[in-house]
């Protein structure tokens, strides 16, 4: 690893603890940094418990996991959206241009409003499985028609399409108006329900994504050349492009299982970030997850404090800011070629 990388990777590490341990002091509690510390480290055996009750709850148990999912999604997002970009060769490609996250609203819409598995299946295991569902079926399209590149974007935007109409039809003939609002809160991206489970499975699952994208970095350097080129490298272009899809779609259903739809952070961060590392994917992956996860954590604490009592979702905050940030992006493109 070269001294640039560390650098940035070090750096962004320190930054993006320090915001979550900012982020969790703002809120209608008074709570201070010396306290998160405190009731971290006493959780974690590393001190005694000198918190009163309430205020060690108020932290550990509501704006922690909240703060860390938000983290761990911002990190899983961007990553995402960097390794679909080079794969695909396609510089507006994002997480859910495979339609993953049109079929995950499917599964929880199916689970919330028509009761799909009788009440053994949770929300977020019903968006999981519409989610893996809605992935599949883009393979087999994708597989049929060709396997390329765009046939895989096209693929993915058909079965947004179909999964989306799905959901509108469920929500607009079935559900009532409380459980309508439940469901369109969801669906554009909530972290209000956060808890510790939801931070690990999502925590395990970018750990494991995340060592398999940087085992690909190489490959994914190979792909900025084209498929042709990185063939002649020795690269398995369909096995890789399958595996590494597989695995950002995974990702994906899992946090949008997880936080609901939040769009626009694996589609302009990724950009961010190359500014900072170039191209190389060795440098580019974790300094795109460090961006994503500090963003994220940040854009949550607007989203839950800028209109106290009321919570904004934090799906509408990305999109209020990532749009004028990917035209300023796309500017920048457009002025250097």
């Amino acid at each position: 690893m070269s001294a640039r990388t560390l650098v940035l990777t070090g750096g962004g590490l320190a930054v993006l603890i320090a915001s979550i341990a900012v982020a969790v002091t703002i809120g209608p509690a008074d709570i201070s940094t010396a306290d998160v510390w405190a009731s971290v480290a006493a959780h974690l055996g590393l001190g005694e418990r000198t918190l009163a009750p309430l205020r060690d709850g108020i932290v550990w148990d509501l704006r922690m996991p909240r703060t860390l999912l938000a983290a761990v999604c911002g990190a899983g997002l961007a990553l995402c959206g960097a390794v679909m970009q080079s794969l695909l060769r396609n510089p507006l490609a994002d997480p859910f241009v495979l339609g993953v996250s049109s079929g995950a609203s499917t599964g929880a819409v199916a689970v919330v409003v028509l009761g799909v598995g009788g009440g053994a299946v949770s929300l977020s295991a019903g968006a999981f499985l519409g989610a893996l569902l809605s992935f599949a079926l883009v393979l087999v399209l994708s597989h049929t028609l060709g396997g390329t590149t765009d046939r895989v974007v096209l693929s993915g935007v058909a079965a947004m399409q179909l999964f989306s109409a799905l959901t509108s039809f469920v929500v607009l003939t079935s559900a009532d108006a409380e459980t309508t609002r439940g469901v369109l809160f969801w669906l554009l991206g909530s972290l209000s329900g956060a808890g510790w489970g939801e931070v690990v499975l999502s925590a395990v699952v970018l750990a494991v994504v995340l060592v398999v994208c940087l085992g690909h970095a190489p490959t994914l350097d190979a792909f900025a050349f084209g498929e042709e080129a990185a063939a002649s490298l020795g690269v398995r272009v369909a096995r890789t492009r399958l595996i590494l899809l597989c695995a950002t779609a995974l990702l994906t259903a899992a946090l949008v299982s997880c936080a609901g739809a939040i769009g626009f952070v694996g589609l302009v961060l990724p950009h961010a970030a190359r500014a900072l590392t170039g191209h190389g994917h060795a440098r580019l992956l974790p300094v795109t997850a460090l961006s994503g996860a500090v963003f994220l954590v940040w854009v949550d604490t607007a989203a839950r404090t800028v209109i106290d009592p009321q919570e904004v979702p934090v799906g509408v905050v990305t999109s209020l800011i990532g749009v004028p940030a990917f035209v300023a992006v796309l500017y920048r493109t457009r002025r250097r070629t």
